[in-house]
């Protein structure tokens, strides 16, 4: 599956547009917490536990997207959106939000 923030794939013709497809993840704030508690390894002000629980969203969000693309038959997503939410009413949850548009290369 190609996946591109671009308008199309460089070399092939959009033949067909499939519709928008997305993917979420969200996390909770007892994730935080629990990471928080266990960071052993801040580098220069980076924090890798924080890094890493939000790598972790993003890319199930991704899989979820380019899941609801196979399912329309696509071939690619292209023109993606990344986005960040703190949800919930103390801010407790953080949604890591990923669009785009599902096509039929030719």
């Amino acid at each position: 599956m190609i996946i591109t923030s671009t308008d199309s794939v460089e070399g092939r013709r959009i033949v067909e547009y499939l519709g928008v497809v997305a993917g979420e993840a969200i996390l909770g704030v007892n994730i935080f917490r629990d990471l928080f508690s266990g960071i052993r390894d801040i580098v220069g002000g980076r924090a890798g536990g924080y890094q890493s629980a939000l790598r972790d969203a993003r890319e199930a969000a991704f899989a979820d997207l380019a899941e609801a693309a196979r399912a329309r038959g696509a071939d690619a997503i292209v023109g993606i959106d990344i986005d960040y939410e703190v949800l919930g009413k103390e801010n407790g949850m953080l949604m890591v939000s990923v669009n785009g548009t599902a096509v039929k290369l030719g």
